[in-house]
């Protein structure tokens, strides 16, 4: 069984076509050789090159740009929001060393008072105890002046 199928370049002719009306065989021809005319001319007329010329080009290029600036705006975002951070933790840094000064200048305050209430208390201690026991020994300076 071969399944090809004939290949031709044209319709097949009935057989009979001698048979069929000369008026019709004429108007049949004359149809045939206007067709074949026209697609002649058709294919052989000059015809005009048109150049498809695509404008993208500012397409691309604004592509390109918008993309450039988002791309900078975001990296210039992110070393932004780096330098507000550090800027925060240099303030931070700067408020936590001067609460640490206030607070040791404070103790220091705290520690001298101390120190001078503690010398005060024993000067006060000492300073009664002194005289009342060296009391003999300034009476007797005293008369030692009057002779």
């Amino acid at each position: 069984m071969n399944w090809k199928p004939k290949l031709t370049s044209r319709p097949e002719e009935p057989a009979d076509i001698e048979a069929l009306d000369p008026a019709l065989k004429q108007a049949l021809g004359d149809f045939k050789a206007s067709v074949r005319g026209w697609s002649d001319a058709a294919c052989n007329r000059q015809r005009m090159a048109q150049s498809l010329v695509v404008r993208r080009s500012w397409r691309l290029a604004a592509g390109w740009s918008l993309a450039a600036v988002l791309l900078a705006g975001t990296v210039s975002g992110g070393f932004y929001e780096h330098h507000k951070l550090v800027i925060a933790a240099q303030i931070a840094a700067a408020q936590k060393a001067e609460q640490e000064r206030q607070a040791a200048a404070q103790r220091a305050r705290a520690e001298a008072q101390q120190e001078e209430d503690i010398l005060a208390s024993v000067d006060k201690d000492i300073s009664r105890e002194v005289p009342s026991a060296m009391e003999p020994l300034a009476q007797l300076d005293d008369e030692g002046e009057s002779r």
